[in-house]
């Protein structure tokens, strides 16, 4: 399997690159101050809407924190190929109960970021909800998701999906005591092309 990417690094040099602090990626992303710094230091995996924020900040696309190089009118992902994100604390090992692998590496000029996830039971739960721009789709593969849409929860099993605005504050997450696995397609309109 492919060695796992440290996305919080790429984050850190990006900003460090852009001569910004956290506080300004904060101010700019609408994500604390605090969270930036626990992704930084490889202490939570970023959830996909503070990958889609960030992205903006930095006029990069999400796939460039994966190390992406869009240079095809068209992607394949073989199943060895994908790319695993880092899901774990590098200093305890404690579980954030997210972890994504990338499944649009290669496509040039997406509008769509396609990931396949798998939420565990978190040692450290979500507290902040996601909100961002775009529209997001999830579609169960295995186990129970509960999806927390502003004051609506509901929980979704193998072949359920949603299909929302995630301007809405939004938070995703494992069900119960198993892991679960989601398809997970985020559409960020066109703000999101960076050429």
């Amino acid at each position: 399997m492919p060695e796992n990417i440290k996305v919080g690094q790429r984050i850190k040099d990006l900003r460090i690159a852009r001569g910004l602090s956290r506080e300004d990626v904060a101010r700019k992303s609408g994500i604390s101050e605090e969270t930036i710094a626990s992704i930084e230091s490889h202490l939570v995996s970023p959830p996909l809407g503070n990958l889609v924020s960030l992205a903006q900040v930095f006029e990069v696309s999400v796939g460039d924190f994966f190390g992406e190089k869009g240079d095809s009118s068209f992607c394949i992902v073989r199943s060895g190929d994908r790319k695993p994100v880092s899901r774990f604390n590098s200093s305890d090992g404690k579980s954030s109960g997210y972890s994504y692998e990338a499944l649009g590496q290669q496509k040039k000029i997406k509008q769509m970021e396609p990931f396949l996830v798998t939420l565990t039971p978190a040692e450290v739960r979500q507290a902040e909800p996601n909100q961002h721009i775009g529209e997001e789709f999830l579609f169960v593969l295995e186990g129970r998701v509960e999806v927390k849409l502003m004051d609506h929860t509901d929980i979704l099993n193998p072949g359920d999906s949603i299909y929302y605005d995630s301007t809405m504050p939004h938070i995703v997450a494992c069900h119960g005591d198993q892991p679960a696995t989601i398809l997970a397609v985020i559409y960020a309109k066109d703000e999101m092309i960076i050429l």
